[in-house]
């Protein structure tokens, strides 16, 4: 079993929440072919896919390809529609906020995004803070990109859950 990753990327005030975490799964994203990044999932003991809303958690992604933040941006609320509903309203706002917190990519750059349920999500490049979206629904639907059922990337949400009954501590 791996170790969690350096403290670093553990937002202030969340680390005794994010204390014990390990790797359960990573996997990479393809597109037509070509690697777009590798992903990896952080999660504590007692984690359960099923309601991956439920625990706090890190996922890393490591880019193999260059993004402007507004793509990365525009990406992630279309793949957030897909694991649940919600207005304009909302999606001009979190559109705002993940303009506000993503930096523009390029290949090797890694970036952590850690959920905190019922708070929202701390976004993480280089160990330091790019910034945080305090949105306890925006952050159950961005994780939801790699976690929910609903993900347009079944095998990846497979890759990065797949060893998830060994975290959680059963057989």
């Amino acid at each position: 079993m791996h170790a969690a990753p350096p403290a670093p990327w553990a937002p202030a005030g969340a680390e005794a929440a994010l204390q014990g975490l390990r790797l359960a799964g990573e996997g990479t994203l393809r597109y037509l072919g070509f690697e777009v990044y590798r992903a990896r999932l952080w999660v504590p003991a007692g984690f359960d896919a099923a309601d991956y809303a439920a625990r706090p958690l890190a996922l890393e992604l490591t880019y193999h390809r260059s993004f402007t933040a507004d793509a990365i941006a525009q990406r992630s609320l279309e793949e957030m529609r897909r694991v649940g509903a919600f207005t304009p309203e909302q999606a001009q706002r979190w559109l705002r906020a993940l303009q506000a917190v993503l930096p523009d990519v390029r290949s090797g750059d890694r970036l952590v995004g850690v959920y905190l349920p019922g708070q929202g999500a701390v976004f993480r490049s280089g160990g330091r803070v790019l910034g945080r979206v305090d949105d306890a629904e925006f952050a159950r639907l961005f994780f939801g990109i790699w976690l929910s059922p609903q993900t347009s990337e079944p095998g990846l949400r497979q890759a990065l859950v797949g060893d998830t009954a060994r975290v959680a501590g059963r057989p």
